[in-house]
């Protein structure tokens, strides 16, 4: 697979990453865990270097879960994780200090049986605590060798530029999707300006821009999906819309609404990477096979052009 290079310290990661998150935690009832372990070395012998966790998917079980599916494979992948919360509260209040982060880190260090962290990052920014004061946490972190880069998730313009001037940023970690393009407003010409990676989760919209999904969907069981605006019944139907459309693309590229999805990510800027996740194998090979879908510069401005006039319907959170 081809590499991507995420901020300008040559930290070089395959152009589509692996969201873990959904391997146990709120993407419905947990498959065999041993299943989900083959699943990720099927991912790094596809060529996928960049595995994405997180202290609070479990909390805890995700991290441990991609742990021991690493052993033996850590020189050849790059790992990401994050923290920021108190998962000890039932609310899962937020909790940036130095001293719970550095907490936070050790212990990620344990569950993914590994010395250091590539990238780690701040899940979400903690409004109790200025972010320089986070940013030199994470500078003396690295110092320490226990993490080598470090970035933000769902941050703002402003927030990332006051975190970058303290400890330079790798990557910024957000949502980002042909149905989700908000970060096109202000992050990501801040992230070209100031030299910044881009990793873009939920690429395919959670599962909606597979096409796979519909209203009599169960989201019952550990899926956060049942919460979330736009996986009620009225927005997916009057979502249907933006499925259409992309149908139409997926047959003229012989494609699959999932691979249009993604390659129209990786089209956008160089510095951007994507991190579908999936409990599957086939599904797996499917994403992977994105990178082979080409667009011309004026199917893009045809594209974003009749995206311009689609309304999503639902709010994301």
């Amino acid at each position: 697979m081809r590499k991507r290079k995420l901020g300008k310290n040559d930290f070089l990661v395959s152009e589509i990453g692996f969201g873990c998150m959904g391997l146990n935690h709120d993407r419905g009832p947990a498959k065999d865990r041993s299943d989900m372990i083959r699943l990720v070395h099927k991912a790094t012998d596809l060529g996928i270097s960049l595995f994405d966790t997180a202290e609070v998917y479990g909390p805890y079980t995700n991290e441990e879960l991609v742990g021991e599916a690493l052993v033996g494979r850590r020189q050849k992948i790059k790992l990401a994780t994050k923290g920021g919360f108190d998962v000890s509260t039932p609310e899962l209040s937020l909790d940036s200090r130095p001293e719970k982060l550095i907490n936070s880190i050790e212990g990620s260090l344990k569950r993914l049986r590994t010395d250091y962290i590539d990238l780690y990052y701040i899940h979400r920014v903690d409004p109790k605590v200025p972010i320089e004061i986070v940013a030199e946490a994470m500078g003396r972190m690295i110092k320490e060798g226990k993490i080598l880069h470090w970035g933000l998730s769902e941050a703002n313009a402003e927030t990332i530029r006051k975190a970058h001037f303290v400890q330079p940023i790798t990557a910024i970690q957000s949502e980002y999707s042909i149905w989700w393009r908000e970060q096109e407003k202000k992050v990501l010409p801040l992230l070209e300006e100031l030299g910044i990676g881009f990793v873009a989760y939920s690429p395919l919209g959670r599962g909606f821009l597979t096409g796979k999904l519909s209203t009599k969907s169960d989201f019952s069981t550990n899926d956060n999906r049942g919460k979330l605006p736009r996986f009620q019944k009225e927005a997916m139907l009057e979502n249907q819309k933006l499925l259409d459309f992309l149908s139409d693309i997926a047959e003229s590229k012989g494609a699959t609404l999932a691979q249009v999805s993604i390659a129209w990510v990786l089209k956008q800027n160089p510095w951007i990477v994507p991190i579908p996740g999936t409990t599957e194998e086939s599904r797996l090979k499917e994403n992977i096979q994105a990178s082979e879908i080409t667009f011309t510069d004026s199917e893009m401005q045809m594209i974003n052009s009749t995206l311009s006039n689609i309304d999503i319907i639902g709010d994301r959170y």
